[in-house]
């Protein structure tokens, strides 16, 4: 990915890349929050190397909300760049976003019912997610939508297996999630397993008092199999230790 990430300045703390989402998720409630907020550039992105691997971690960062809003933050040439509209629905590993969208455009004057570029490349990919994603129809009911969903992220993934050395931004889609944000409920389908199943966050503590640190263990290469609701199935465990700056 085209990420290139500032100089650390003794001005402002430093945030390691491992770490932002979770700084947004506990410290935001919706969108507009974290946009106003990362706006103002309160700390310094820090990156290093993927570990085991010679070159650095590149991400950029999706945000989305219950009420439809959707924020993408990228840090190209050393500047945050952020794209806050909830037209955005679609992201994939490369290019910068800016020209994601002028790609959109051009496949748009195209049309997708015509023809649609058809390689595992992250910019063709994203041309098909953002023409099936605003083709499927707008149900009323959640369990159709969330179908929809994942038949458009089945149809944009990568095959398991298909790598390309040289191109660390292509390889195999080794899972697919949707997160139906208004009934709370989280979708995890390994491409290992031969089923989907949730997690509803309504059936899990999450109180300061009571709840505890809890893992659902996906196994070696994410081959355990679950069904259904999956909430109980968490166990106790220690904490997630983030790579630190």
């Amino acid at each position: 990915m085209e990420s290139k990430y500032p100089a650390p300045a003794s001005t402002k703390p430093g945030l390691a890349i491992s770490v932002w989402a979770q700084y947004v998720l506990d410290n935001f409630a919706t969108v507009q929050e974290a946009v106003d907020t990362l706006e103002r550039e309160p700390f310094t992105m820090i990156t290093a190397n993927v570990p085991g691997e010679d070159r650095l971690a590149t991400l950029h960062l999706a945000m989305s909300d219950a009420t439809g809003d959707s924020a993408i933050v990228e840090y190209i040439e050393g500047k945050q760049v952020i794209h806050h509209d909830r037209k955005y629905q679609v992201m994939t590993n490369s290019p910068a976003f800016d020209k994601q969208l002028a790609l959109d455009d051009y496949w748009k004057e195209i049309g997708g019912t015509v023809v649609l570029p058809g390689t595992n490349r992250a910019a063709d990919r994203f041309a098909r997610a953002s023409f099936y994603i605003n083709a499927i129809p707008k149900e009323d009911s959640p369990d159709i939508t969330v179908a929809s969903v994942f038949s458009v992220i089945r149809n944009v993934s990568v095959p398991y297996g298909i790598t390309t050395p040289d191109q660390p931004n292509i390889s195999s889609t080794r899972w697919r999630t949707v997160a139906d944000q208004k009934r709370m409920i989280y979708f995890f389908e390994s491409a290992l397993t031969p089923n989907t199943f949730w997690v509803n966050f309504k059936d899990v503590d999450f109180s300061a008092e009571t709840g505890k640190v809890m893992k659902l263990d996906l196994g070696k290469d994410q081959k355990n199999i679950y069904s259904g609701n999956a909430a109980n199935d968490f166990k106790a465990a220690k904490p997630f230790k983030f790579l630190g700056l």
